[in-house]
């Protein structure tokens, strides 16, 4: 008996006139609805809606860290299994000898551009630094942060944070999706993905509902990512021109001002729409061709001038850490410590002051000492070590804190991102088999980002290390880092042009990620068609701009130091029910792989005729 036929009569219905001529009104309607929502509460209640976003997130994160963790772990493993095997790796995406549309160094720099660019420019020292000061081991008690010795465990969370799991995450999306496309010529779009699971009911409710959580999350992922880039572009122009109204004095160190990042954000969407305007074959293509050369100007800076040989040292020593480790960062979850298990944990001189200790002792943010010293009362009377027994008794609460607060953050960020990134790699891969898309989407660009990472990272590390930065680099605002160690590593006039340079390439992520961002949302809204209408193009600019500003606003509301509180809140709170979509992507992209290959085996005709 023959292998029934899949279903490919998606059908999403179009307007045939007007404003939304060739668009889904549903999804373009519901989208903007929910958007507009967004942008009206953090408007009109900044401070009710900053508050509200962040008790909502941390409900979310204790309810659902373990799921986040896990289910990225898993995104990892089903890819290499695919990739593994001969029956699926093996498998074009398009016709029998179709080839790509795009040479490896363009597609390898759109890639780059719209999945990490903003990402490495703003992290490249500023999570290696974070993560030497405060990693999982740290918490544990079983180093010191900001020494030596936790050096490696420091860059075995940042290239967790920035390697395999977070191309996982993008190529889940963009693999189902490039495969039912150039496949079964469906349209580029979200709920082409879950065709073989629901089959004719995805052209109704179902399928629009499932696009408008690929808009609402690609919103939300975008608005984050530039949000960082948008504070680094004004810290770099300030670096530049010394510019202070762009800037808030106020605090020890300048760090960018609501009326700076403001500025900064209307530069950057009014050059993002002109770009998205141009279309992925003009704009894009060419400034991510310019991105990736600036990259490699910057890159060799710090290889030449920076501390080159402890970044290859460290290299090394934390990829065969990672590896070792790559299970338990996969599927090692943490879950909110109980009250009475963390009492009944303790020594029985503490017992009784569970509830003054537990605080303090689940701070993954403090230390043991900063732990003791915040003690008061009868607590602070208690010996050494009953309050160490009592600091390890909170070491679940610890872990859950900091996973929930690093980790799962970025999976959330990935995954996000995932429907813009997913969809757009699907975009430039046409005619490769699923092996190349999975090698070239996630094991180059992961060891490209871990070289970058710690050839700029270790110099800021070893800086701090050997005395030479003296505590200035720790000590400057996130986004401010990477300005702060190139001024320790070289001078003058050649200074200038390295921070001109990176001012301008900060620039270029940024359009890039936004333009991509706006061709998404386009493409979904108007049933997977690329080269839909230029119109809605700046109107989806419009509501992205508008998105970021409210919240950045309304993250300085209640006297937040992040103004990005919000905007992360919102995007973690986004990201949920998209992860949820993913699964089922996976679930999906397995049935059709699987009756797929019996097709072939039946000699029935599987990709689209011409």
């Amino acid at each position: 008996m023959s292998t029934k036929a899949p279903f490919t009569d998606l059908d999403i219905k179009t307007s045939d006139s007007g404003f939304y001529e060739g668009y889904s009104i549903p999804i373009a309607l519901i989208s903007k609805a929910v958007m507009a929502t967004l942008v009206i509460w953090a408007l009109v209640w900044p401070a009710n809606a900053n508050g509200v976003l962040g008790s909502l997130n941390w409900k979310i994160l204790g309810e659902f860290n373990a799921f986040y963790i896990i289910i990225t772990g898993f995104f990892a493993f089903f890819l290499f299994v695919l990739a593994a095997l001969p029956q699926t790796g093996k498998i074009r995406m398009g016709r029998e000898g179709e080839k790509p549309e795009f040479s490896n160094f363009s597609w390898f720099s759109m890639m780059f551009g719209a999945g990490l660019g903003v990402g490495l420019m703003v992290f490249a020292t500023a999570e290696p630094l974070g993560l030497w000061g405060s990693n999982p081991v740290i918490v544990a008690g079983e180093v010191v942060g900001n020494t030596p010795e936790s050096v490696q465990s420091g860059y075995r969370y940042t290239f967790a944070h920035y390697g395999i799991h977070a191309w996982a995450i993008y190529v889940v999306t963009g693999l189902s999706l490039a495969y039912y496309a150039y496949t079964r010529g469906l349209p580029l779009t979200i709920r082409s993905a879950l065709t073989p699971l629901f089959g004719k009911y995805i052209n109704g409710f179902m399928g629009h509902i499932v696009d408008v959580l690929g808009i609402v999350a690609t919103i939300l992922g975008v608005s984050v990512t530039i949000g960082f880039g948008v504070s680094q572009f004004i810290d770099g122009v300030y670096a530049v021109t010394g510019m202070e109204w762009i800037m808030d004095m106020g605090g020890d160190a300048p760090v960018p001002g609501t009326v700076g990042l403001i500025s900064g954000l209307l530069v950057i969407m009014g050059l993002s729409i002109v770009s998205a305007v141009t279309g992925v074959d003009k704009g894009v293509k060419i400034l991510s061709n310019l991105n990736l050369v600036l990259s490699v100007i910057l890159l060799l800076t710090f290889v030449i001038f920076g501390s080159f040989i402890f970044a290859m040292t460290t290299y090394a020593s934390a990829l065969v850490d990672y590896i070792l480790h790559f299970v338990q960062i996969s599927f090692g979850a943490w879950s909110p410590q109980d009250p009475a298990a963390f009492a009944a944990a303790l020594p029985e001189a503490a017992q009784p002051l569970a509830d003054d200790l537990i605080g303090g002792a689940t701070n993954a943010w403090g230390s043991f000492d900063g732990f003791k010293s915040g003690l008061t009362g009868a607590a602070a009377e208690l010996d050494d070590t009953t309050l160490a027994a009592v600091y390890d008794a909170g070491n679940a609460g610890r872990q859950f804190s900091w996973q929930a607060g690093w980790t799962t953050f970025y999976w959330a960020w990935w995954i996000a991102f995932s429907p813009f990134v997913g969809l757009f790699l699907a975009r430039i891969s046409k005619g490769r088999t699923i092996r190349e898309f999975i090698i070239g989407c996630v094991f180059a660009p992961t060891a490209v980002c871990f070289a970058w990472m710690t050839i700029l990272g270790a110099t800021a590390i070893d800086l701090e290390i050997s005395g030479v930065a003296d505590g200035a680099i720790i000590a400057a605002s996130q986004s401010s880092k990477l300005f702060v160690t190139l001024e320790h590593i070289i001078s003058g006039g050649f200074l200038t042009l390295i921070t001109v340079m990176c001012v301008v390439l900060i620039l270029t992520f940024l359009v890039t990620s936004a333009d991509s961002g706006i061709l998404v949302m386009n493409t979904i809204m108007s049933g997977g068609e690329t080269q839909a209408g230029v119109k809605h193009r700046i109107v989806w600019g419009l509501i992205l701009t508008l998105v970021m500003g409210t919240l950045l606003v309304a993250g300085k509301a209640n006297g937040e130091v992040d103004p990005m509180e919000a905007l992360k809140s919102a995007m973690i709170i986004g990201a949920l029910p998209f992860t949820m979509v993913m699964g089922l992507m996976c679930v999906s992209l397995t049935k059709a792989l699987y009756n797929d290959n019996k097709r072939r085996n039946e000699g029935t005709q599987v990709t689209p005729a011409e």
